[in-house]
């Protein structure tokens, strides 16, 4: 029989991560061969923060440059940004995860080159070929470029809160849990399994995980290693050319309480909370997890967050009907007792 199996996978052409990289974005571009005008998208702080900077250097390239401050990643602001980007030759988004996911977004259903220019590595979004779009109040997951390159200036990302750092430490050690997801589905439900998105994936989490003494506030190493994780956990999700290997139970947790409680907590702060209960359920070290992201700062208990205990209870009897994903929380989720019990065991909500 003939061999007519095939694969599609998108990665970054170059990454540039390090101090006082940002100045590298207009070379870049040109060994990229782009051409035309570039449309940035970022928001009034980010512009001032690094925005300015790119405009500078894409300008010394002879690149004609405009400029789009945007806000929240909501299917509205894409839609402005979709109406605005259709004559530009290519898009760099510059910001934190809202930014980058919306130029993300925009520039994939555009058929665009897009540049990944992050001033947060608070999830792995800045590397992944997915973005999170809010909807009706809910974050939605959807194809989007991995982008073509990436600019990861950890002088600039260390500058950001550091809480921003800690929840993107959170969010990629949920990989650890994703992947016993991923790995279940397989077993279960004969899902597609890529085992070297799997090991990249585990190897992402475990390089934080190991390194938990060195992520301090104030310490550009931590942004460093923070970041390589980060870039590391999207090229797995493109590889298996799905989040399976970066979002499991522990974002479906995740996704509830952002629906329940907006704004009340970053997406990777609420991500490491859940990895926690999740990995309990998944018969794993949970207690040494919960120490790790103690020691990197990242919160581990519902008042940490700034939610209710009711809150916790909500989101994990929901956590199931987020998306059409098989996890450790099966078809029919979490009954409200069980849930009660998996968050006092876990010291997520008070006992």
């Amino acid at each position: 029989m003939e061999f007519e199996k095939a694969k599609w996978m998108q990665m970054p052409r170059e990454i540039y991560a390090g101090h006082d990289v940002i100045g590298k974005i207009g070379e870049m571009c040109e060994r990229f061969g782009l051409s035309g005008n570039a449309l940035i998208v970022t928001g009034e702080r980010t512009y001032q923060i690094a925005g300015e900077i790119v405009i500078k250097t894409l300008k010394k390239s002879k690149y004609d440059v405009d400029v789009l401050k945007t806000g929240a990643a909501t299917k509205k602001n894409l839609s402005e940004i979709k109406k605005i980007g259709k004559k530009y030759s290519f898009m760099i988004g510059v910001g934190g995860g809202s930014k980058i996911d919306l130029a993300k977004k925009a520039s994939y259903d555009l058929g665009i080159p897009f540049i990944s220019v992050p001033t947060t590595a608070s999830h792995d979004g800045i590397a992944s070929p997915r973005a999170s779009i809010r909807s009706n109040g809910a974050a939605m997951s959807m194809d989007a470029h991995e982008p073509l390159g990436i600019v990861a200036d950890t002088g600039i990302i260390m500058s950001s809160p550091y809480r921003y750092l800690a929840a993107g430490a959170a969010d990629v050690i949920g990989n650890v849990t994703a992947i016993r997801d991923w790995e279940l589905a397989h077993k279960l439900k004969n899902e597609e399994f890529s085992s070297t998105a799997y090991g990249l994936s585990k190897y992402a989490a475990q390089e934080l995980i190991e390194k938990a003494d060195s992520i301090k506030p104030n310490l550009e190493e931590s942004a460093w290693i923070i970041v390589k994780s980060v870039i590391v956990s999207g090229m797995a999700m493109s590889i298996a050319n799905s989040s399976r290997p970066a979002s499991g139970s522990e974002h479906l947790f995740a996704h509830a309480l952002e629906k329940r409680t907006p704004g009340k907590a970053l997406h990777g702060e609420m991500v490491g909370v859940g990895t926690i209960m999740m990995l309990y359920l998944h018969g794993g070290e949970w207690k040494y997890i919960r120490d790790i992201l103690r020691k990197i700062g990242a919160p581990t208990t519902a008042k940490e967050l700034g939610v209710e205990d009711e809150d916790i209870i909500w989101a994990l009897t929901h956590a199931h009907k987020m998306r059409n994903r098989y996890t450790i929380l099966g078809d029919r989720g979490l009954s409200k007792e069980a849930a009660e019990n998996l968050a006092k065991i876990t010291g997520v909500i008070g006992r």
